[in-house]
């Protein structure tokens, strides 16, 4: 379950070596279930697009999916990261684990009463929540939607539950489970979906090109089962966390005045004032945008960044989940063991002496940036070089034309700009939420806010859907920078971390990549043949390889140390 049964709390910062060697695990746990889970995520999309092409179904579909995706964002989602990680962590740091499960005994009680309510509120007021999502659609496609979200509603109690477990279980240092359910999710969507659906019928037709195109007979209404899909698989990503809870001692409370609970919505209270702006504003003001461009807007937009998610999840996210913790803890020790100066000192500008905690802090910190840089940008290059080979094996079947994989090879592209950006600043973030400091993140997060939907407004005469995707790289940079700059001065220093270095030398081995996969592509091409499909797989298979053998061959060429110590953890990790 944990890694630790202790109910004592914490004193002492633990060494360098087993703080890297429990991040090194961590992140493995977490890449591997994002691994999995961003592939059942891709068949999700790949079945999708095949059963059902860039329609106004599928817009309905995602849209009675936003809402409660958005809900969950809003109320429960920054919960886990921002406030009840670092919370957890703090209480079973200083008052043992008896506390702790008392504190996630209250927060799962209120959350179901609160969630419960809400749901029944969403299900009977559906038609005019779809309208405020997508009132660029008919008639046809609202009220679909309308109904589809009546399906996926109850979801969000699912939600709900699993972040305030999974987020107990982070904080315990126990993330396979948790690393897992995203899979489970995923999967029950694409099984029921196949499943659910009566009467469809899919044969396979070898184009003159040899392209495979598929001819589907498919009833009215067929796309209630992925709604149905989507239900299901939160109630199974819930139920995994179940054994990972055996043991723990948990009693229904709706205590609301723990102290925990004011404390977590103290944490969270700036969290959700810029979701809810970015929910109920840019979000809104995205999809209406979009569904005002040209039909299937939406599916581009959710296929490209379904692609964008598979580097996110597998680097940035992995290893901001895996060193939260450890840093929270940190944090939470400095603050023990920092003592307090008199009035006098602190006015002629005296500090009390640096803890050993807080260098155990920037160095884990350190850590979690060299390795996102490292592997963020190979990952990002290589997507944007591959950007229309990829869509084409993934996406380009049955109702999805050679079109719609041009409108979403581009917009992946637009979206890359931002990738290297929003990896880093995820790390950035989550060392403001270890310190219990979530003002700072939601301030840059409304200025950031103001240059999306500065930059989409500029630009949406000029490219359209494309505006969006530029605005959003825009606005991941900005809030990275800022987020660097003002947690340097809150930390004193990232101190001999060599960021600068790794960021010179891995940005110059995934330059080299990227030429070379460029240059490669179309003479690979030529050597594979006559375009088909399996031309179009083999193209992606061996620009990965080749790709990926350059950047490491470069790697060891510029001494890029922190991917070769990740490539030691991982060797030491299966043999053991």
């Amino acid at each position: 379950m944990a890694s630790s049964d202790s109910a004592a709390p914490a004193t002492a910062p633990e060494t360098t070596e087993v703080t890297q060697a429990r991040v090194a695990r961590a992140t493995g746990v977490l890449a591997l279930g994002n691994i999995v889970s961003r592939l059942l995520g891709m068949a999700r999309e790949v079945m999708i697009t095949t059963l059902f092409g860039a329609s106004r179904s599928v817009d309905a579909f995602y849209t009675a999916t936003i809402v409660p995706k958005t809900l969950y964002d809003l109320l429960i989602a920054g919960h886990v990261n921002s406030a009840i990680v670092p919370v957890l962590s703090e209480i079973e740091t200083r008052a043992g684990l008896r506390a702790f499960w008392q504190t996630v005994s209250v927060l799962a009680s209120l959350l179901t009463v609160a969630l419960s309510a809400l749901i029944v509120l969403m299900a009977g007021a559906a038609p005019s929540v779809i309208t405020l999502v997508g009132s660029g659609y008919d008639g046809g496609t609202l009220s679909l939607a309308a109904s589809l979200l009546r399906s996926t509603a109850p979801a969000l109690l699912f939600l709900g539950l699993f972040s305030v477990f999974s987020g107990a279980l982070y904080a315990r240092h126990a993330f396979t489970l948790p690393a897992l359910a995203g899979a489970f999710f995923k999967g029950a969507i694409v099984l029921v979906t196949l499943l659910a659906v009566p009467g469809m019928a899919v044969t396979p037709v070898l184009t003159p090109g040899g392209l495979v195109a598929l001819t589907i007979a498919r009833p009215p209404g067929a796309i209630q089962a992925a709604a149905l899909g989507w239900l299901i698989g939160s109630i199974a990503q819930f139920a995994l966390l179940l054994p990972g809870l055996r043991g723990a001692a948990l009693r229904p409370s709706l205590n609301w005045r723990h102290p925990a609970v004011r404390q977590v919505a103290r944490l969270y209270a700036p969290v959700m004032f810029t979701l809810v702006i970015d929910t109920l504003g840019v979000r809104t003001f995205s999809y209406n945008l979009a569904s005002n461009t040209i039909d299937g807007a939406l599916g581009y937009m959710n296929w490209a960044t379904t692609l964008i998610q598979f580097p996110q999840g597998l680097v940035a996210t992995a290893i901001s989940v895996a060193i939260l913790p450890t840093l929270s803890r940190f944090a939470a020790l400095i603050a023990l063991e920092t003592p307090e100066i008199s009035a006098d000192d602190a006015a002629a500008g005296l500090r009390a002496p640096q803890p050993g905690s807080a260098h155990a802090f920037r160095d884990t910190l350190g850590l979690g940036l060299r390795l996102a840089i490292v592997l963020i940008l190979p990952a990002s290059v290589g997507l944007f070089v591959l950007a229309t080979p990829i869509v084409t094996v993934l996406f380009q079947h049955g109702a999805f034309t050679a079109q719609d994989t041009a409108i979403t090879a581009t917009a992946l592209r637009l979206y890359l700009i931002g990738l290297p950006f929003a990896a880093v600043d995820l790390l950035l973030v989550y060392a403001f939420y270890a310190r219990q400091d979530t003002l700072t993140p939601a301030l840059i997060g409304l200025v950031s806010f103001g240059v999306y939907m500065l930059a989409a407004v500029r630009l949406l005469p000029v490219i359209g859907l494309f505006s969006l995707m530029v605005a959003d790289s825009l606005k991941h940079i900005c809030h990275a920078l800022i987020s660097a700059v003002l947690l340097r001065r809150r930390i004193g220093g990232y101190g001999p971390q060599r960021i600068f270095s790794t960021l010179a030398k891995a940005g110059l081995a995934a330059a080299v990549m990227g030429a070379i996969a460029l240059l490669a592509e179309p003479v690979l091409e030529q050597l594979i043949g006559t375009q088909s499909f399996a031309r179009e797989v083999l193209l992606v298979l061996v620009a990965s390889a080749a790709g990926g053998a350059v950047y490491v061959g470069m790697a060891a060429l510029l001494r890029l140390h922190e991917l070769r110590w990740a490539a030691g953890m991982i060797r030491r990790r299966l043999r053991g």
